[in-house]
């Protein structure tokens, strides 16, 4: 039996990369670190592939100019995709208790439906509701 050679990670292409695509359960909310950068905390619902009746949730974190994207234009129930790693933490509650959870450090968060249609975009257009049907095409 050959067994194959080992190699560090970074020589076999292992990367901590995780996609997801899914709607959020809140609103985005914006915070700032005490060093002054914003960091948005978001949470992601994930439907399962074969039991379309299970979710799977998960908390995005967007740093600085994403997440500051991603507080002004998302809310409760928009669908994104999201890109980045996984990072894992550990600390201790006040109780004493050790404490650990895992989180997605947005690298690229993709809008895949429309805002509302109570809300407007740069442009001031409020969206297809508010434009005039198009003419039937005869052919």
């Amino acid at each position: 039996m050959h067994l194959p050679e080992l190699r560090p990670p970074a020589a076999r292409g292992v990367h901590n990369t995780i996609s997801l695509t899914g709607g959020l359960t809140r609103d985005p909310e914006l915070r700032s670190t005490p060093g002054g950068k914003s960091v948005c905390d978001m949470r992601l619902a994930v439907t399962r592939a074969r039991s379309r009746d299970k979710s799977d949730y998960f908390d995005v974190v967007a740093w600085e100019g994403l997440g500051e994207t991603c507080a002004a234009h998302l809310e409760k129930g928009r669908q994104i995709a999201v890109a980045g790693r996984l990072e894992y933490r550990e600390w201790e509650a006040d109780d004493g208790t050790k404490r650990s959870a895992y989180s997605v450090i947005a690298d690229q968060v993709d809008f895949l439906d429309r805002r509302r249609e109570h809300d407007t975009d740069d442009q001031g257009d409020a969206g297809p509701a508010d434009r005039p049907a198009e003419e039937p095409v005869a052919f």
